[in-house]
């Protein structure tokens, strides 16, 4: 299934199955004269498999009364609010890339930017430190800051480099803790697309403290994610889904979601160790290579349209607006 939150004129936001008719069926009405509703997507992600099989059983005997034409609603993010925001950081190109990028940032605000380049590189600031190839890490974002498809993304005041973020997410389903590479992803509720908009001057800055993102991601309208969450059912292999970025129509990039340091298995298996992953946790696998400007020192203008595609999932599109 492909799972949607949507909004009309009037009421509240409502989850429902996206149809490859451009219809929604609207399960927070169906499940509500069922006797046992489902209001919004973190109930219907935590009813799990049990929960999917009773909407689909819904579907089947459905009135036209539970049927929405998406041309009459708006899209929200499919979960608009994540219990809990983790990005990881797995694709080793990508890595080294922005760490050459973040080098050439900071050298750049210096007398003599080549001396410095030089510094850096004598200090071993252009490599990636090992612990890296050891193990998954990630930080957390905000998840009150979630926007959806279509929606603005307002540029925080002070940035002047903005960035996007190619990236496959999983939505755990859980509650799970303590798994192995083996039984990871049967904790996994489905698959969306996540754009972590990024303020690269500002956090390029923030991390010579080494102690990761803060304003430089954490700001109002810079956590997109959509434009459906794609049931795991619906997914045979999460390693392998083509991905492209495009700027204002122009495809930057196309890959796969697969060739990751760590595998999506292994990464929710890390995360979940000593510590319940809860139904409607977010965990962004991180920027495939080439995936975002940054690796190229080339950045976003106020009114550039960016859209991300995964297969399956569909496009996530979002505009950069310059703050009121």
């Amino acid at each position: 299934m492909k799972l949607v939150t949507f909004i009309e004129a009037q009421g509240p936001a409502r989850p429902a199955v996206l149809l490859a008719d451009d219809r929604l069926f609207d399960i927070a009405a169906a499940t509500a004269r069922d006797g046992a509703p489902l209001p919004d997507m973190l109930a219907v992600i935590a009813a799990g498999k049990a929960g999917l099989a009773r909407i689909a059983r819904l579907m089947e005997t459905a009135d036209h009364a539970d049927f929405r034409a998406l041309a009459d609603v708006r899209l929200l993010a499919p979960l608009p609010r994540p219990t809990q925001i983790r990005d990881c950081g797995n694709y080793e190109r990508h890595v080294a890339q922005a760490i050459a990028a973040a080098m050439q940032l900071r050298a750049s605000a210096t007398p003599d930017p080549a001396a410095t380049l030089e510094k850096f590189r004598a200090a071993g600031l252009f490599e990636i430190p090992p612990v890296w190839f050891e193990q998954p890490l990630y930080y957390k974002g905000n998840p009150m800051t979630v926007v959806g498809p279509d929606a603005e993304v307002v540029r925080p005041r002070s940035a002047k480099l903005m960035d996007y973020e190619l990236e496959l997410a999983v939505v755990i389903g859980g509650p799970a803790k303590d798994l192995s590479p083996e039984n990871a992803l049967d904790a996994v509720f489905g698959y969306t697309i996540f754009n972590d908009f990024s303020a690269r001057d500002i956090q390029s800055r923030e991390t010579q403290f080494r102690f990761g993102p803060a304003k430089g991601k954490d700001f109002d309208t810079g956590n997109a994610i959509g434009p459906c969450i794609l049931t795991a059912d619906e997914v045979h292999d999460p390693e392998a889904l083509t991905m492209i970025a495009r700027v204002n129509g122009e495809e930057k990039v196309r890959t796969v979601s697969g060739g990751g340091q760590h595998s999506i298995a292994a990464t929710i298996a890390y995360i979940s160790r000593d510590e319940t992953l809860h139904p409607g946790d977010l965990i962004a696998m991180g920027t495939v290579a080439d995936g975002c400007g940054y690796e190229s020192l080339t950045f976003l203008s106020d009114g550039d349209v960016v859209e991300l595609e995964v297969e399956g999932i569909g496009v996530l599109r979002n505009k950069l607006v310059a703050p009121a």
